[in-house]
């Protein structure tokens, strides 16, 4: 039987019955509230007031299809339902691309304070995925020209997609290729480059967790025998591709800091640093062209 209204009571008990099945109540409760919307404080009010209504935005039958999936499966939330919030945005999400994390939210605040003084500059995110660097960078400098890079069409063509719906008027160019090697028209006028790139050493593939193994895509995932390949041919590329007193900053795997740094110095780039992440890991390499 179908509903979309039902009281506190029923939903609190019928809840319960589905976290009993399995998963974390976490991923459950972010269910309810992307797919359902319920959100946090309206579960809090039906915990307090179970004699009160509740309307859900799909029916009880669908959520049980979709948590059924995950359980079964171990698809990712975010791609049963199509959609991923990401800072102040949310993002459509397809197995063409990898789901952005938590932590790739703060390359955007680093960039932000190194450019702060520029009004007007050229950006690039290398390997966009399905969008969210780019699409908060266009969204944070709208007067500044940027770039998307993917070598998935089918991920660009998902990046694309949220551009359009979130910012419909920003001036980015989406191009198809290796890392820098699509941009080489504009090499030397980049003041600034993000890059979330895939880090995981091949031999810890395996070890992942089954939702993000066998559903996400390994291109995205896998960093070669150290981890590290994409991130030195993006280090290398920025010599040619940054303007002068450029910013490159990169998202790494968590033990990767002091070899990327290392990497960046040995190039000759300057004013070389890192960031932690939430969880206190040195998580973000920067450097600065001469």
């Amino acid at each position: 039987m179908i509903f979309k209204s039902i009281t506190g009571e029923a939903f609190l008990q019928w809840r319960k019955i589905m976290i009993l099945k399995g998963g974390r109540k976490v991923d459950f409760d972010w269910l309810l509230e992307m797919a359902a919307g319920v959100s946090w404080s309206k579960l809090q009010s039906i915990i307090l007031n179970p004699e009160n209504f509740i309307s859900l935005e799909i029916s009880i039958d669908e959520l049980e299809v979709i948590w059924g999936s995950h359980l079964k499966d171990k698809i990712p939330l975010q791609y049963l339902i199509s959609k991923c919030p990401w800072r102040d945005i949310e993002l459509e999400a397809s197995a063409d691309a990898l789901i952005p994390r938590q932590e790739t939210e703060f390359l955007i605040d680093i960039a932000l304070k190194k450019v702060s003084n520029i009004d007007c500059g050229r950006w690039a995110d290398l390997g966009t995925g399905s969008g969210p660097i780019a699409v908060s960078l266009a969204k944070s400098l709208p007067s500044w020209n940027g770039h998307a890079s993917d070598i998935s069409n089918e991920a660009l063509d998902l990046a694309k997609r949220n551009l359009k719906s979130i910012v419909p008027n920003a001036n980015v160019r989406f191009s198809l290729g290796d890392w820098w090697e699509p941009l080489s028209r504009w090499w030397g006028s980049f003041n600034l480059v993000l890059s979330n790139p895939p880090y995981i050493p091949s031999n810890l593939i395996e070890d992942l967790d089954p939702v993000v193994k066998n559903h996400e895509p390994r291109l995205a995932l896998d960093g070669g025998e150290d981890g590290m390949n994409s991130s030195r041919k993006i280090i290398f590329g920025a010599l040619n591709g940054l303007a002068k007193g450029g910013w490159l900053i990169l998202e790494h795997h968590y033990d990767q800091s002091e070899k990327i740094t290392s990497v960046m110095k040995n190039i000759g780039m300057e004013e070389v640093s890192f960031e932690k992440d939430i969880s206190g890991i040195r998580r973000y390499a920067i450097c600065r062209k001469k």
